[in-house]
């Protein structure tokens, strides 16, 4: 009998057997299903599963992680179930036909502000940092701002000002460049179309509202007159004049001769496009922003904006969960645009904390399990620095009672920071930090709805965490991950990759950023050789050649993931030389990758090295690494 059979024939069937699995692939980490009826799925009983580290369900695909034997798990799988695995790519196209047309549309408004949303973070802060410096009166007794008593600070305060600028002013040429990214056109032309909505030569954005209809400047061609406004910050027009650039180049294409479509598809692309924007799409995307913010706005400052609040912080993690929560972005972009900042924006990042908190309560109630201490102690960190999906998945949608703790808590925040007028210059970081991009003379106020948005679903989630938990969740047993048992160990661990040293939480795969494999680190190669970090023995080598698993002498067992999505490569780029079984000593070469060539193929030369037998590490302050360089403390 093969060494997963029995735990392939658990998945199956709590998966809802062959009939309910639509397609199958897998990745380094885990098995991928897109199922016909996700609701057969019993979830607690695969998740009680030996080989099963968690589950969640993300863009249509029910995900089940495996670790470093998912290829070997995947064979046996394939075996029992006589079912044909697909690619990663065809999967995705499989999980699509399983979302409603509202699941399609957030999906892809999801993705078209998910490369943006980071340098929206970034502006969010830059404002809440020069808001503390050049708004907060905390000098000679209350009556000068930093910035007016310090050269120096009023320099940093205006050079700031240049990268704040550049993320809300210049907001139309990323939104129209992801678009044409996403949909596959020139994103060349996407950014001139961008430009063309934020040019100089229109009048400003912000200062429309201040000008007389009179004094509007105008282009003027005879017969006709057009407003030349600027949509500086605006989202809604720029989304809509991206999806016409889009259309009008996919016509070209498929109507222009192969001879002349270098000139005719560019031209009469952008030519209309502009036009369009600037005449027809432009003010009525306008008009529809401005609709939806005032209605936004106005639940937010009605007599009522306590069960707006109320009503909005009770449902955001749910929201979360469905994906819907990606159109808030757009909306507190918007109500930044015009009312100069947002007040929806606080009560998603405490949201976050108040589910965090009930992940905490968690910790404590758990404490003695040691199994739920691997999955909760990083899923609250992660949750309170604004990642909550492996809260959500791991943790509080697993038990119940404690995401129900957390929405209470939630809307009781946002109760109080809704009544407060508790104001964001922007988004931010989703979570505790998030009081960094809070408007200084609300910040008082955000840390009490912090308070309790910590308090109240803590306090709820122990006290029926109390009454609920038997005793197998207090202490149940964990099952071994080294020879029955982590080995305590306290050394220095070498980097088996040479490069830009990157925190895990912000590679682009979630299993690596939110810790459900483990802690870690991450290197942007710039070297191709692939080093052992200890010596030990290779458990795992992939067939495509691009992850390697090492157990060392102590116990710790490491995952190296070399790139991103390189698996759709099939091996080519890569020489393993190692095999599975085999001893290493320290600093012996495994393995070596071919950069320019993943680098020709678009992909990602970000490579996580894991720890998969979960220790806790300290990553030691370096920007670069080399082989064999001391870079971790391993506890």
């Amino acid at each position: 009998m093969a060494k997963y059979t029995e735990d392939a024939k658990a998945l199956l069937e709590y998966v809802g057997g062959t009939d309910n699995i639509q397609a199958v692939t897998h990745c380094v980490t885990r098995m991928r299903f897109v199922l016909f009826d996700e609701k057969k799925a019993d979830v607690e009983r695969i998740e009680e599963i030996p080989s099963v580290k968690g589950t969640f369900t993300q863009s249509g695909q029910f995900q089940v992680i495996i670790g470093n034997d998912v290829q070997l798990f995947y064979n046996d799988f394939i075996e029992i179930s006589g079912i044909e695995g697909v690619s990663k790519e065809a999967l995705k196209s499989e999980a699509k036909t399983n979302q409603t047309t509202l699941q399609k549309i957030i999906g892809n408004l999801g993705e078209i502000f998910a490369p943006i949303i980071p340098a929206l973070i970034c502006g969010g802060l830059i404002l809440g940092f020069r808001n503390v410096i050049d708004s907060i009166q905390m000098f000679d007794h209350g009556t000068k701002t930093l910035v007016q008593i310090s050269q120096f600070w009023s320099g940093v305060d205006s050079f700031l000002w240049l990268i704040g600028e550049a993320v809300f002013h210049f907001l139309p040429v990323t939104i129209v460049w992801s678009i044409t990214k996403k949909m596959g056109t020139n994103q060349g032309l996407g950014i001139i179309l961008g430009i063309t909505l934020v040019s100089p030569q229109l009048l400003n954005a912000y200062a429309v509202a201040s000008t007389p209809a009179a004094k509007i400047p105008v282009w003027d061609f005879g017969f006709t007159t057009v407003q030349m406004i600027g949509y500086q910050g605006q989202v809604i027009p720029a989304i809509l004049a991206g999806f016409v650039l889009v259309y009008l180049e996919k016509f070209w294409r498929k109507v222009s001769p192969s001879a002349i479509s270098m000139i005719v598809v560019p031209f009469f692309s952008i030519v209309p496009a502009v036009l369009i924007a600037h005449t027809v799409v432009g003010p009525i995307g306008w008009t529809i922003g401005n609709f939806i913010s005032d209605v936004v706005w106005a639940g937010l400052t009605s007599p009522f904006r306590w069960l707006f609040a109320g009503v909005f912080g009770f449902v955001y993690a749910p929201l979360v969960i469905t994906g819907l929560h990606h159109m808030t972005n757009a909306i507190d972009t918007q109500l930044t645009a015009t009312f100069g900042g947002t007040l929806l924006w606080p009560m998603i990042a405490l949201s976050n904390i108040a589910q965090g908190s009930s992940v905490l309560a968690m910790c404590v109630l758990q404490k003695n399990n040691k199994k739920a201490k691997e999955v909760n102690i990083p899923s609250c960190i992660s949750c309170y620095l604004g990642v909550t999906e492996p809260a959500l998945f791991g943790v509080n949608l697993k038990y119940t009672f404690p995401f129900f703790c957390g929405m209470i808590g939630s809307a009781c925040a946002a109760i109080f920071s809704v009544s407060t007028g508790t104001m964001a210059a922007s988004i931010g970081v989703g979570g505790i930090p998030g009081i960094l991009s809070i408007i200084p003379k609300y910040m008082f106020n955000f840390a009490i709805a912090m308070l309790i948005a910590i308090i109240i679903p803590f306090t709820l989630t122990y006290i029926l965490g109390k009454k609920k938990l038997n005793e197998v969740d207090f202490n149940g047993k964990v099952k071994p991950v080294i020879n029955g048992k982590v080995k305590p160990v306290n050394e220095v661990f070498h980097s088996p990759l040479k490069g830009k040293v990157i925190p895990l939480n912000e590679v682009e795969d979630k299993v690596f950023s939110q810790g459900l494999m483990g802690e870690g680190f991450a290197v942007e190669l710039t070297d191709g050789e692939v080093k052992a970090p200890f010596t030990g023995e290779v458990v795992m080598t992939y067939p495509t050649k691009h992850a390697y698993g090492l157990l060392s002498d102590d116990g710790i067992e490491v995952l190296i993931h070399l790139g991103m999505d390189t698996v759709e490569l099939n091996g080519e780029g890569f020489e393993c030389l190692v095999e599975k079984g085999q001893r290493v000593k320290q600093g012996e070469t495994i393995a070596k990758v071919n950069l320019d060539y993943v680098k020709e193929h678009g992909k990602s030369l970000v490579s996580p090295v894991v720890f998969t037998s979960h220790q806790h590490i300290e990553l030691k302050d370096v920007k670069e690494t080399d082989n064999n360089q001391e870079i971790i403390e391993i506890k």
